[in-house]
């Protein structure tokens, strides 16, 4: 069985945010170094550091919280195009994750984007993940 490297970084955020965990590893690949420098750039992640440990590469991720009760500020992280079910769209159909407020990744020509980025460029592609 073939390991999915996007399922396993959105998994591990999805389960640091559950124990209110302040930095996350996970194994860095081109496409999850890209997601990860997304969602910095989004505000959902504070930062990653790549980090090289028994010749293999891991991105140390610190996850971002709001206020003294610690809450996430990824409600929710999504796998949309799984390896046994790729999901398309082309660029009418792209859609908008709750009015605009969330974010869809999307694997295009371009490379990964985001949802907004694909409407301005009016590209379509692989729906990679949903976060708000």
């Amino acid at each position: 069985m073939a390991n999915d490297a996007i399922s396993t970084a959105l998994t591990a955020i999805r389960n640091g945010n559950t124990r209110r965990k302040t930095m996350i590893r996970i194994p860095a690949t081109k496409m999850t170094e890209r997601i990860i420098e997304i969602l910095v750039e989004e505000g959902f992640l504070k930062n990653a550091v790549k980090q090289k440990d028994n010749g293999k590469e891991f991105l140390d991720v610190s996850l971002r919280y709001l206020g003294k009760k610690k809450d996430p500020y990824i409600a929710v992280i999504r796998r949309i195009s799984k390896p046994g079910l790729r999901v398309y769209s082309d660029r009418l159909q792209i859609p908008k994750i709750l009015g605009g407020m969330g974010v869809a990744i999307l694997s295009t020509s371009h490379g990964l984007i985001t949802d907004r980025e694909a409407r301005h460029k009016e590209i379509g592609g692989e729906i990679l993940c949903h976060v708000w």
